[in-house]
């Protein structure tokens, strides 16, 4: 990612973090109402799942500048969610629907380069949950 798309993810992630648990509302409606096929794949408190998104994006935002510090979270995140029934084909449809949540909750602040800058952040933190995904299974 370039300095700009971090800057812009940061920046727009800012703007979200007070609204947090009504982004975390709305990227779980749009998700299960788009892909109801992946409803099974999340047990337990939807309530508790949203927090816990956007403590991880939170996380994964803050240091977009240092990867490094956020490459083992990631990983061990795509290595637990194989248990959890994910599989490759999930990760562009939660994609998706994050940046859906993010043109509504950004409304004209989701500009295209904002969009392109979060597009890449979200390819960057699933390609890394993807790889350490398949580590795990061919283990």
């Amino acid at each position: 990612m370039t300095p700009e798309q971090i800057r812009r993810v940061q920046e727009s992630f800012a703007l979200v973090a007070p609204i947090a648990d009504q982004a975390a509302g709305l990227f779980y409606d749009r998700l299960f109402t788009q892909h109801p096929e992946v409803r099974p794949l999340f047990s337990g408190d939807i309530k508790r799942q949203g927090a816990m998104l956007m403590q991880t994006l939170a996380l994964a935002v803050k240091h977009l500048h240092e990867p490094q510090q956020i490459m083992e979270p990631l990983r061990a995140l795509g290595r637990r969610h194989v248990g959890y029934g994910v599989k490759d084909e999930h990760y562009p449809l939660v994609g998706e629907a994050l940046l859906w949540t993010l043109e509504q909750g950004l409304g004209e602040a989701f500009d295209d380069d904002t969009r392109a800058a979060w597009a890449a952040a979200y390819g960057l933190l699933a390609g890394v949950m993807c790889d350490a995904a398949a580590e795990a299974q061919a283990a």
